[in-house]
């Protein structure tokens, strides 16, 4: 998706409209991060100015989409659920511009810079992740109570777009390295959490608005408190996804297990969190998993497909295995 001639391209482009969020055109311009889409920071000397532009893939999110990632945003900012950077309008008030990269046009959208640095797996991610287990808490709540502005559109991500052969993020059936054998475990693993999925259902209390990827990746620890970013995968999934997602391409770490304790306790300081809930977040796991599984294959410019390669999609193959001989989680 993204080769090194397409962000030049993007970057040329950028620093030709970067005066439209009042920054001068002399404005240093590098890339930060290359993942659903290029994330640059934009950097003023003179004014010690910084702020972030998030150049969408063509073809992922529409403009309706993209707007309405944006309204839940500002909303969760008004209502103070959690700390995560505002959106910064252009001169023309737009929220939502384009950038022209010779080929194509892609949307931008421009955030305030926001200082902090990704937790990391160690001793101490148990303490963080009662914290995310309240901040996850509380977005679930506003997500259940906000009355979302008419015209809101977020992806759905049910288990046929989250990793049926048409998924949002590719057919697992494609991995890095998979053979046969290893496609008829997830396979089964897939009729295990399908089983599963039909009984715990997608009620109002347990399927909503979600962000989809607090991964590590999109969590920034400044001293003692923890922020979100990227929204752009927020959609419509189960509520207890949100924990899945949080452990990404961390999920064979032995440390999980005191995680999920942690995000729970946390979770249930705020919030009702069932013993239903609890015992399906196994499931969500290894969905998620399979989903990364896909997402590498199709995303070969990504950091993360160059790190993991094949050896990542053996991980999934062996948790897999693992999920069909516990069956009951």
């Amino acid at each position: 998706m993204y080769t090194d001639s397409l962000i030049d391209r993007i970057s040329i482009g950028l620093k030709n409209i970067i005066n439209r969020w009042d920054m001068p055109l002399n404005s240093n311009i590098s890339l930060l991060t290359v993942s659903e889409n290029a994330t640059f920071l934009a950097y003023d000397e003179k004014s010690n100015t910084k702020i972030i532009l998030r150049v969408h893939a063509a073809g992922y999110h529409n403009y309706d989409e993209i707007k309405s990632e944006l309204d839940w945003i500002i909303a969760l900012r008004k209502d103070n659920v959690l700390n995560t950077p505002a959106p910064i309008k252009t001169f023309k008030d737009e929220l939502i511009t384009v950038v022209n990269d010779g080929d194509k046009e892609h949307y931008v959208v421009a955030f305030e810079f926001m200082d902090g640095k990704e937790p990391k797996v160690n001793k101490d991610l148990c303490s963080w992740f009662e914290e995310l287990g309240i901040i996850t808490a509380k977005l679930h709540q506003h997500s259940k109570n906000w009355d979302r502005p008419t015209g809101f559109i977020r992806k759905n991500w049910s288990l046929e777009n989250s990793i049926g052969p048409n998924g949002y993020w590719g057919d697992w059936k494609k991995a890095i390295g998979i053979d046969s054998d290893g496609a008829e475990i997830i396979s089964q693993a897939i009729e295990v959490i399908s089983k599963r999925l039909d009984v715990y259902g997608m009620s109002p209390d347990r399927f909503g608005l979600v962000h989809a990827d607090l991964r590590l990746t999109n969590l920034l620890i400044n001293e003692d408190s923890m922020n979100v970013i990227d929204f752009d995968d927020s959609g419509f999934s189960w509520y207890s996804y949100d924990f899945a997602a949080a452990i990404s391409f961390h999920e064979l770490d032995p440390t999980v297990p005191e995680l999920k304790k942690a995000w729970i306790k946390g979770y249930r300081s705020i919030a009702e969190f069932s013993q239903e809930d609890e015992d399906e977040m196994c499931t969500f796991i290894m969905l998620r998993r399979i989903m990364l599984t896909a997402w590498l294959e199709s995303h070969n410019h990504s950091t993360e497909n160059k790190e993991l390669g094949a050896a990542f999609t053996d991980g999934t193959i062996s948790l897999a295995r693992k999920y069909i001989k516990k069956n009951n989680c």
